[in-house]
């Protein structure tokens, strides 16, 4: 394959990457990694640190736009972020200390969690429970709109988030994945937001957990341009177009479709990781 072609290649599957990131609030990173390992045999480090650099691109992209249309909660983001950042501080630091197998089998592991967690919850039968005292007090409870008309919501379990936060942020810095998995369940399961406040406002905190230990990658020689810039091209044009189709998107569809494809990449990743193929 010539150079002209694979950064074409490579463009085109970012594209896709970044849509799927911006719809779902889980970052590029979630099916980049796997690509640029599986397909294009790039070292699992030098993926990590494109993707790092992709899951930016992609907050950028598309947080703008959520948070003009109401999607967006900012208390909610700005507290739980405080977890995440002090995470990524550390996972980042652990990561050439890691074999690559077992990294791996942690990502795999982890997208497969994400990928059951998201697809079985019932966010319309769910009953209107009252908010966590410290949601109350910091005044989380939001309204977003839907096809309807605006919709206020609750918040729950405040405390369990941000352990989960905390969690999110040490896996973007060991796997370089933005960890908007981890994110979007700490909001979707935990403080049991609407579907569309947790990726919508995972998209704005990914890019700034990224950014914390995009550097520490940058630093031990993981960021490589060659293939780093058609990703990030691709990937921020991909997250332009999912926040121009989100509004109209079904939550129930975007939890099914990406649980599907996530489930695939991460019994790939968990069968290299086992068998020693990475």
């Amino acid at each position: 394959m010539t150079i002209l072609a694979f950064s074409i290649f490579l463009l085109l599957l970012s594209v896709i990457a970044g849509l799927l990131g911006s719809l779902t609030g889980l970052g590029g990173g979630m099916v980049l990694i796997p690509v640029l390992v599986l397909l294009f045999h790039i070292n699992i480090h030098y993926a990590m640190g494109a993707s790092l650099i992709s899951v930016i691109a992609t907050s950028s992209g598309s947080a703008a736009a959520f948070l003009r249309e109401g999607y967006t909660n900012l208390r909610i983001g700005m507290f739980l972020e405080t977890g995440a950042a002090l995470g990524a501080i550390c996972g980042a630091f652990l990561t050439s200390l890691l074999p690559i197998s077992i990294l791996a089998l942690i990502f795999g592991i982890v997208m497969l969690f994400s990928a059951f967690l998201t697809v079985i919850r019932k966010e319309e039968l769910e009953l209107d429970r009252p908010s966590h005292p410290w949601a109350v007090k910091l005044k989380m409870e939001g309204i977003y709109p839907t096809s309807k008309g605006p919709k206020a919501y609750k918040v729950q379990k405040v405390p369990l988030a941000l352990g989960l936060m905390t969690a999110a942020g040490a896996l973007s810095g060991l796997l370089g994945i933005g960890s908007g998995a981890v994110k979007v369940l700490a909001m979707d399961q935990a403080m049991r937001l609407p579907y569309k406040v947790s990726t919508t406002t995972s998209n704005f905190l990914i890019g700034i957990t990224a950014a914390t230990s995009a550097g520490i990658y940058f630093k031990q020689g993981y960021i490589d341009p060659s293939f780093t810039f058609p990703v990030l091209l691709g990937v921020l044009t991909g997250s332009l177009i999912g926040a121009k189709i989100l509004a109209g998107a079904k939550s129930k569809n975007l939890r099914i479709i990406f649980s599907a494809v996530i489930s695939v990449l991460a019994i790939q990743m968990i069968y290299k990781g086992l068998t020693g193929g990475l």
